[in-house]
C-alpha cells in the first residue's frame, strides 16, 4: 500500500513554479460528493507522496485492494466517461481530476476514495484547482521528464480526427460539432495549457448534455446522480440551469478539459493537439498511439 509522505511547509504557496522539477502537495486535500453516474457519496482524500511515485488512485472501502496507477495501461472502460480498473477494483469519472492534477503540474500523489467514483462536485474542475491552490504545492527532488514530440501524428476514425504536431508548448485546439443542438451547434476553442490558463478559461467549464440524450440513460439507472447542479443541461435548445453557461462556448471548453484528463494517463509531454470532435474512447485510442510516437522522440531537459 502506497505510504502518505510528508513534506516540508517552507515556500509551498509562494515559491516560483518550476515545470522541470517534480512536485506534491503541500498538504492532504479532503472532497466529498455524489458521482456522476453510481450516484454514490463518496469521500475523497490527496494525499503527497514521494518522488518517482506518480498518481495513484487506493479504494479505501475494498478490503485489500492495492493501488491503482493512472496510466493509460489501467483504462478498461470510457462510457461517457473514462473508467480505470484491475482485478480488484474500478474508479469512474476520473477525467476532471486528472486533468485538474495535470495541468496544475502535481507528479506524485495518492488518492484515497471510498466508493466507486470521483465526486462529480459543479460539474467541472474547478473545485479541485481552487483545493490544490489552498494546500500549495512542494517542489521534490527529483527532475520530470518532458517528451517532446519530433514529428507529425494523424489519427481518424469516421468523423472524428485527431492531430500532434511539434510545439514547445502544450497547445489543445477543439473543434466541436453538435448538429443535433441548435444552441450549441459547432465552437472552437484553442488554449496554451498552462497552470494559469486552465484555472481560468478551462477548468470552470462543466460536463453537458442534451436533455433528450440523456433521458433514456437516466430511466434506465445509468446516470443516477446528475442534474443540474453538475452538468449545463440543455432541453429543447435551451440551458436549464439557473446560472446559465460560464462562456459563450462552455461545450468546447469541457472537452478540451477531459481531453487534458484522458491525456494525463501518459507521460508528460509537449505538442500542438488538434481535435475535431472527439470523446473519452478517442482521446484513449489517440494517446496510445502517442505515447508510442513519443517514446521514439526526445526529452526535454530543464537542467
Amino acid at each position: 500500500m502506497a505510504v502518505p509522505c510528508t513534506v516540508s511547509k517552507k515556500s509551498v504557496k509562494s515559491e516560483a513554479f518550476d515545470p522541470f522539477k517534480q512536485k506534491t502537495l503541500g498538504s492532504t486535500v479532503s472532497f466529498s460528493g455524489i458521482g456522476l453516474f453510481t450516484g454514490e457519496h463518496v469521500e475523497l482524500k490527496l494525499h503527497p507522496l514521494a518522488p518517482g511515485s506518480g498518481i495513484l488512485f487506493q479504494r479505501t472501502d475494498v478490503e485489500g485492494s492495492s493501488p491503482l496507477a493512472a496510466e493509460l495501461k489501467n483504462v478498461v472502460s470510457t462510457p461517457r466517461c473514462t473508467i480505470l480498473g484491475n482485478e480488484q477494483v474500478s474508479i469512474h469519472t476520473v477525467e476532471h481530476l486528472l486533468a485538474a492534477l495535470y495541468a496544475m503540474g502535481l507528479d506524485n500523489l495518492l488518492i484515497e476514495l471510498n466508493g466507486p467514483e470521483v465526486p462529480i462536485v459543479d460539474g467541472s474542475a474547478r473545485p479541485f484547482v481552487q483545493a490544490i491552490k489552498e494546500a500549495g504545492f512542494v517542489h521534490q527532488e527529483a527532475d520530470k521528464e518532458i517528451h517532446k514530440l519530433t514529428s507529425p501524428l494523424y489519427w481518424s476514425q469516421s468523423d472524428v480526427h485527431l492531430v500532434a504536431l511539434p510545439s514547445d508548448e502544450l497547445r489543445i485546439s477543439y473543434t466541436l460539432h453538435y448538429p443535433q443542438s441548435t444552441y450549441i451547434g459547432s465552437q472552437y476553442c484553442s488554449f496554451a495549457i498552462t497552470p494559469e490558463t486552465f484555472e481560468e478559461e478551462i477548468s470552470p467549464s462543466r460536463t453537458f448534455c442534451l436533455y433528450e440524450e440523456i433521458l433514456p440513460f437516466i430511466e434506465k439507472g445509468l446516470i443516477k446522480g446528475g442534474g443540474p447542479d453538475n452538468a449545463v443541461i440543455i432541453k429543447e435548445d435551451q440551458v436549464i440551469n439557473s446560472e446559465g453557461v460560464r462562456f459563450s462556448d462552455e461545450m468546447a471548453r469541457h472537452k478540451v478539459l477531459d481531453l487534458i484528463g484522458d491525456l494525463s494517463l501518459i507521460p508528460p509531454f509537449t505538442a500542438h493537439i488538434i481535435a475535431i470532435r472527439s470523446g473519452h474512447a478517442s482521446n484513449i485510442s489517440f494517446a496510445a498511439e502517442l505515447m508510442n510516437h513519443l517514446n521514439a522522440g526526445e526529452n526535454l531537459n530543464g537542467r
